[in-house]
């Protein structure tokens, strides 16, 4: 344990944003996060695809790799652009394709990967909510994989607390002890929720007799994590509160909606086939 005054925080664990660096080339925790993300949904989605009852062949899982990939990094960058910071983008608007300083939103990411999704559906003429189920119960981990990152970054911090497992992290200009809230949202969004889904997956009827629950139950659950944590997140200094509301709260509540469409969808789908 540090202190910081008379308050006890746990130490921070400085590693090192940048895993491998070979002269100008340097591999970031923050993108092997994004490619264990993908390529542990590949891996899962295409053994399941190489069942009878699978809603796609491996071979078309090979196919949306490509599409996703687009998707998350496409819609994440331009969902930052636009949610987060597009006055600084308006005034250098190259700095949109400089993608190592950073600067990702889920909520572009999963706009991306929704439109990939339909339109791989569309071409392939595959039943996109069975598909929507299947990418569902996998990207969980990709929040996991990236929130861990964001700690290991230093970055994304929580709101001053004075809980026994507070840190300090070392670019903070105020050096004070916060919420590990990146640790939270690994957490919550990341292994709860990619539990939850894994058994309504394979444990209930919900993905054979009503497709396009549990993508809905995904955005619910997301939704839902994402707007009690950033109670203890630290807003972006840019943007601060609006009555008390995050940006990310904000961007949330969409969620709601869409996981409702989605879950009706499926309850429709269920009561026709009774």
């Amino acid at each position: 344990m540090a202190s910081l005054g008379a308050l006890a925080v746990i130490a921070y664990p400085e590693i090192d944003p940048i895993l491998v660096e070979i002269g100008p080339l340097a591999i970031r925790w923050y993108s092997l996060a994004y490619i264990a993300g993908l390529l542990f949904g590949w891996w899962y989605i295409r053994r399941r695809a190489a069942r009878p009852d699978a809603p796609m062949s491996p071979a078309h899982m090979d196919d949306l790799l490509t599409w996703a990939i687009i998707g998350v990094i496409a819609g994440g960058r331009l969902g930052y652009v636009l949610f987060y910071n597009l006055p600084a983008y308006i005034e250098e608007p190259l700095a949109i394709f400089r993608l190592w300083d950073g600067g990702m939103s889920f909520h572009g990411g999963a706009l991306g990967v929704v439109l990939a999704i339909i339109l791989f559906c569309r071409k392939h003429k595959l039943d996109l909510m069975r598909v929507a189920d299947l990418v569902a119960i996998v990207s969980p981990i990709g929040l996991l994989t990236g929130r861990i990152a964001n700690f290991i970054n230093g970055e994304l911090w929580g709101r001053p607390t004075d809980v026994p497992w507070a840190m300090v992290f070392p670019a903070d200009p105020l050096g004070l002890p916060r919420h590990p809230s990146q640790l939270y949202e690994a957490f919550g969004e990341g292994l709860v929720l990619f539990l939850i889904l894994q058994l309504l997956y394979h444990k209930t009827p919900l993905a054979k007799r009503a497709p396009g629950v549990i993508a809905g139950v995904f955005f619910l659950g997301y939704g839902l994590a994402r707007i009690l944590v950033e109670f203890v997140r630290e807003p972006d200094a840019h943007l601060g509160l609006t009555a008390g509301i995050s940006r990310g709260q904000m961007l949330s509540v969409p969620l709601f909606l869409f996981a409702a469409w989605l879950i009706s969808v499926g309850i429709r789908r269920a009561r026709a086939k009774d």
